[in-house]
């Protein structure tokens, strides 16, 4: 039984995360765990300063409607879960959530599941808001971004360019995910080069196809910034599984990724697992 985590921020339920949350227990039962997120104290929270790490995470939420705004949002996930027989737990300190606290519920978890439309999205959803950053950044397990409204996975896009990081992501995935992984898996190669081969290229498709039933490969020479993003709109009931985002660089690497494309336009769930 996978241990699964989902996220919500304090005026913004996710009815696009929990419902890829059932699917998954309806395939396997799940133990859910639902952390309510409320107000964030930002210059204290990510400040590099150990004794701003260790401090909290959040501040008290301005209005006493926001209070009330919450246990209406917890009160909805427990009606959910219990309608659809899901175990659960619910973090209802929210007012004193740290940093710490935040990081061991991940480390003791197997996913953190976070509706990418709906989180902070107060801050703006033209762009990956700096909180949604920052949670990816901090969180220590795997990071599944579901939009409000998807195609439950009928094809895996595995997006491998030779690196350690991109396989990692590829092997939590398929630990994870067993039950997805008799279904059509693409492994994708982007490079402009147009002489450019995979590398490693035996080896990945010795592995991906000790894990993946239906396996094909593809070699994409073309910008990816201008022309993948809209190839991964044309894979439907399509879940993509990147690596490419380490805890040192990851708002670069957002920033020159097709990756923050297909999250910013909410084109289809996205698996992000780094080390």
């Amino acid at each position: 039984m996978k241990k699964i985590i989902v996220a919500f921020d304090n005026m913004h339920y996710s009815a696009g995360a929990m419902q890829f949350v059932l699917d998954l227990h309806q395939l396997q039962p799940v133990m859910l765990t639902g952390i309510f997120l409320p107000a964030i104290d930002y210059s204290a929270l990510w400040s590099r300063s150990a004794g701003a790490m260790a401090g909290p995470m959040f501040i008290p939420l301005a209005e006493e409607g926001e209070a009330e705004e919450i246990h209406a949002h917890i009160a909805r996930f427990e009606q959910f879960c219990q309608e659809h027989h899901i175990r659960y737990a619910v973090h209802k300190d929210f007012f004193d959530f740290t940093l710490n606290d935040f990081q061991q519920e991940t480390r003791f978890a197997d996913l953190l599941v976070i509706g990418s439309e709906a989180f902070y999205k107060d801050m703006g959803t033209e762009t990956i808001n700096v909180y949604l950053q920052d949670t990816l950044k901090h969180a220590e397990c795997p990071v599944l971004l579901v939009p409000e409204l998807f195609e439950f996975p009928q094809t895996n896009i595995l997006t491998y360019d030779g690196s350690d990081a991109s396989v990692y992501a590829i092997k939590q995935f398929a630990y994870l995910f067993p039950e997805l992984c008799d279904r059509k898996t693409l492994i994708i190669y982007l490079n402009e080069d147009p002489e450019a081969v995979m590398p490693g290229e035996k080896k990945i498709k010795d592995f991906v196809c000790r894990h993946f039933n239906q396996c094909g490969y593809l070699t994409l020479h073309l910008d990816a910034r201008k022309y993948l993003t809209t190839w991964v709109s044309e894979q439907k009931g399509g879940l993509l599984v990147s690596g490419s985002f380490s805890r040192s660089g990851i708002s670069n690497l957002f920033k020159r990724s097709f990756v923050y494309e297909a999250i910013v336009e909410h084109q289809l769930p996205v698996f992000i697992a780094h080390k």
